[in-house]
């Protein structure tokens, strides 16, 4: 066993001496000891309850023979860090929450780990230290928030956001918001659309890497401390089997991931998380190859913010499995993949259908015959931009409109609420990106704030920055090179005119290649915005979106 290095022999009789201190027996030590990390904490929502769960994982370890010993993970609300220097540092935890699991399982030499997150960074920062540390590892997450109700309709968070946009414009009064903000987020869970926190943990599935049910089954579920508790004997047949990430995590895990990714129509953060991830076990998901999935792949599922479904719908009409087995009729999935079950997805998801198909609809009668994910290309986006397609209205899918510049996102939403973007602006937001930010915020007001005052038909915006999975409209982020390395996003002036062109993939400003040069003559290196502390470090050394906002290794 891993453990027998801090646990066996006459040189460890100390390190024996400091398991007693906590408690432990004899008998216990003996027994595999598997690292419960959980990122409970009482201010994430997504995480308020996450203690419940990790009691449950403890129990089902203890019923399977194994020693569960429990460890903390930070975690950031992106919601609440929304719109100020909070959300700076939100993709930033992916990294400390992957390194310092490292730390942790490492430092005290686990047979195996059972990871609990819930919400947005911590399920790529466990994932990716998991491949990082590539011992037998599995996943169970504290699952989605249930609906709210308001004027007899489902809502989530997303509808706060861009009822702030409807006060401003007069739609609705602040006594209406006051009854809408109250009853949106009934309890805990990750938020209830089809955004990052939940396009991840539904894709956990899809990679093989936590049970069925772990992305939908709602947090205030029974079923979900059941799954909890399978999940903890779980982790013991994988350490028998010494069954290990790598086994796991493989190239053809990865098609899968983005395949079903294009199915759902996924929050555009699994673009730099997947990436992120396989880069962990030494595999590249480039940009190219995205697009060539969403290709071939049928958009199954308009779930909130791209449609009025919430993952409890998605739940109740069958799941992951249901999507992924209605793919496998177009022959779209490598089934052979392996999974935590032990068993393959093929043998996981036989004889799973769709329940609702209200909800996901079949192969032959898609949303649209390819995936809800475009990168786009161009001269103002050359390594790449990314989209959610299919969350944009149809007559924004192409559009030319001159550019409303912007060099932070205070700036924007500062525009847009006082009222002075007009119909047919695409709305430049630079400065915003992985090193710029720092930090790469996740700008939901400005494209909730746009959608409130109904004008997500007619503007369109763009950023080097990212976006909330919960942001609809023709949102265009992660626009690479970013401004802060010279990307021509950063010589973009007022009036220029930006082509979009989403079917065919297309981004481009409205200047010859010497107007480009010219401009780029002129422009200097920005100071940085932060020059002290973990963001000060982080800016340094991150790479680009285009390639997963990762921390170099270098």
């Amino acid at each position: 066993m891993r453990s027998d290095a801090m646990k066996k022999g006459l040189e460890k009789a100390p390190h024996r001496s400091l398991f007693k201190a906590l408690g432990y027996i004899d008998r216990e030590l003996e027994r595999p000891i598997i690292g419960v990390v959980n990122a409970h904490n009482e201010i994430v929502p997504g995480h308020r309850h996450l203690d419940d769960i990790a009691e449950a994982v403890k129990a089902g370890v203890r019923m399977a023979g194994g020693t569960p010993v429990e460890f903390p993970s930070i975690a950031v609300c992106d919601g609440i860090a929304m719109n100020h220097t909070g959300m700076k540092y939100s993709l930033a935890s992916r990294e400390i929450i992957a390194d310092s699991i490292e730390i942790m399982a490492t430092a005290h030499p686990f047979d195996g780990l059972v990871l609990i997150p819930s919400c947005d960074k911590v399920v790529p920062g466990m994932l990716m230290a998991a491949a990082r540390l590539n011992i037998p590892a599995i996943i169970v997450s504290g699952g989605p928030m249930l609906a709210g109700k308001y004027k007899g309709q489902n809502q989530s968070l997303s509808n706060v956001f861009e009822a702030v946009g409807a006060v401003r414009a007069g739609k609705m009064s602040e006594e209406e918001l006051a009854v809408l903000e109250d009853s949106a987020c009934p309890g805990c869970g990750s938020c209830a659309g089809m955004f990052t926190a939940n396009s991840m943990n539904c894709l956990t599935e899809v990679l093989g890497m936590a049970l069925p049910g772990n992305g939908t089954i709602p947090a205030v579920a029974a079923a979900r401390r059941r799954l909890a508790k399978l999940t903890g004997m779980k982790i013991m047949e994988l350490v028998k089997e010494d069954l290990c990430p790598a086994d796991i995590l493989t190239a053809d895990a990865f098609k899968n991931g983005l395949t079903v990714d294009m199915a759902l129509g996924c929050s555009t953060n699994t673009v730099l998380h997947l990436p992120a991830i396989a880069g962990e076990v030494g595999l590249t998901v480039d940009l190219e190859q995205i697009n060539k999935i969403s290709e071939r792949t049928p958009n199954l599922c308009k779930l909130s913010p791209a449609g009025p479904h919430l993952i409890e719908e998605l739940n109740e009409a069958g799941g992951i499995p249901a999507v992924m087995a209605e793919l496998a009729k177009l022959d779209l999935l490598n089934l052979n993949s392996r999974t935590v079950t032990g068993l393959t997805i093929g043998e996981n998801i036989q004889g799973c259908k769709i329940l609702r198909r209200d909800i996901i609809r079949s192969v032959d009668d898609p949303y649209s015959s390819t995936g809800g994910i475009a990168i786009l290309k161009g001269n103002l986006a050359p390594e790449g931009a990314v989209v959610k397609k299919s969350a944009v209205a149809p007559e924004m899918l192409v559009h030319r409109g001159p550019a409303r510049v912007f060099n932070s996102e205070e700036e924007a939403v500062d525009a847009i609420m006082n009222q002075s973007i007009n119909k047919g602006d695409v709305i430049v937001i630079r400065y915003e990106g992985p090193r710029g930010g720092p930090g790469m915020r996740e700008m939901l007001t400005p494209t909730a704030t746009l959608a409130g005052l109904g004008l997500d038909k007619e503007v369109a915006l763009l950023t080097d920055g990212r976006f909330s999975g919960a942001t609809r409209g023709a949102a265009i982020g992660h626009v690479s090179p970013e401004a802060a390395l010279g990307g021509t996003i950063a010589i973009v002036r007022d009036g220029d005119i930006i082509d979009i062109d989403i079917p065919n993939c297309r981004l481009n400003v409205d200047l010859t290649e010497e107007e480009i040069a010219a401009r780029m003559k002129n422009w200097q290196v920005p100071e940085p915005k932060i020059t002290k502390g973990y963001l000060a470090r982080y800016a340094k050394m991150v790479t680009s979106a285009s390639t997963g906002a990762v921390v170099t290794k270098d």
